[in-house]
């Protein structure tokens, strides 16, 4: 077996200072809330035909959202979508350098089972299979299960003991046992082990104080927003992160989410982004992703209500617009590797068509900028 460093899973075997990966992909309409005919469909053949374009084309990862049941609206948004270890386990199998993530919901998966299929994906993709662990999310899928979620402090306390009890059955040990507040395991065994002699490299987007504090104590990568106002707003909120993980002895990289709509001029991309997610916006899907949220005009008054549906309606569902010819896309890119974000999670709406425009025009002006290298 070939040996994977630690530092290879981090850096997805990239030498690439920004890495980028497509968000969303193993999803119906993928991240957007759209009727157009071309949004993306989610099938299969589409998946396999994008990961192997985005493994030619260099790009480092594809993350899947964790996805149960579909947010309803006209195109049931999101509806039909695939299971995300055995997505990624797939996709590693028709790829060559590419990291495909497993988005799992802790509190749905015996951590045994969980520790075994993951490493079952990283021997297929021969150590390029990552983690990201959700610690919970919408009521609704977890009553699917006849779950109920514990209280949102005791979410992140669960998913320490279910994150510690995985990394226990990918190391050396046999016949051990955990007793733990909430998991008890007795003389476990789990062979073999991840591929390389390292684990799969994890990631998290906990937001709140707790979630954050998990995610710098437990992962590798931990997604963020940038500002809004200023490339060095985002440099602020970059190193206030890593200064916190280094108060826990840990180094992290930091990601982010961008959802881009990249054509050859500013006023065909402006067009196409409010055609797709303004005129054509799959409206009553974002009422009904509000009201899961309890956001309503009732709840919130309208105006912070009209907010929230332009919000949903734009972002995929918490995201960063990048929307411009692809000199604007490149730089507000380089703008925020240079203010220390290590990589971007995209999402189009139709991933399939519009990526190679994206290859072609925007990779060679960021490795122009020396943020990224071109494909030998």
């Amino acid at each position: 077996m070939d040996t994977v460093s630690m530092d290879q899973r981090v850096s997805m075997r990239s030498r690439n200072e920004l890495k980028l990966g497509l968000f969303g992909a193993n999803c119906s309409s993928g991240r957007a809330v759209t009727l157009v005919d071309e949004r993306w469909s989610g099938n299969w053949a589409d998946c396999k035909a994008l990961a192997q374009l985005a493994d030619k084309v260099g790009l480092e990862f594809m993350l899947p959202v964790g996805r149960w049941k579909g947010y309803g609206g006209d195109t049931d948004y999101q509806g039909s979508t695939y299971e995300t270890i055995t997505w990624a386990a797939g996709l590693a199998a028709a790829t060559e350098n590419i990291t495909c993530f497993g988005t799992v919901h802790a509190p749905m998966f015996n951590p045994i089972m969980a520790a075994k299929n993951i490493v079952t994906a990283d021997h297929i993709g021969q150590g390029r299979f990552g983690l990201n662990i959700v610690c919970g999310w919408n009521e609704g899928e977890f009553d699917m299960f006849g779950m109920q979620q514990r209280d949102h402090d005791n979410r992140y306390a669960y998913a320490a003991e279910w994150i510690e009890v995985i990394q226990k059955a990918w190391g050396p040990d046999d016949d051990w046992s955990y007793d733990g507040k909430y998991l008890q395991h007795k003389k476990v065994r789990s062979k073999p082990k991840p591929w390389g002699g390292s684990r799969p490299v994890i990631m998290n987007a906990g937001a709140s104080p707790n979630g954050r504090a998990f995610a710098l104590k437990n992962c590798d990568a931990f997604f963020t927003t940038p500002s809004r106002v200023s490339d060095d707003q985002t440099r602020e909120k970059v190193l206030a992160i890593k200064d916190e993980a280094a108060s826990y002895g840990r180094e992290i990289d930091i990601y982010t989410v961008g959802v881009v709509t990249c054509r050859p001029t500013m006023k065909e991309a402006q067009d196409y982004f409010h055609y797709a997610s303004v005129e054509k916006c799959d409206w009553n899907a974002v009422r009904d992703i509000l009201a899961i949220k309890n956001i309503s005009p009732e709840t919130v008054g309208q105006k912070a209500y009209d907010e929230h549906r332009i919000g949903y309606a734009s972002s995929g569902m918490g995201g960063t617009t990048i929307i411009g010819d692809p000199d604007h896309v490149a730089n507000t890119l380089i703008g925020w590797s240079k203010a220390g974000l290590r990589g971007v999670g995209m999402s189009f709406v139709n991933y399939l068509d519009e990526l190679p425009f994206f290859a072609q025009e925007v990779l060679p002006r960021l490795e122009k900028a020396g943020v990224r290298v071109a494909v030998q």
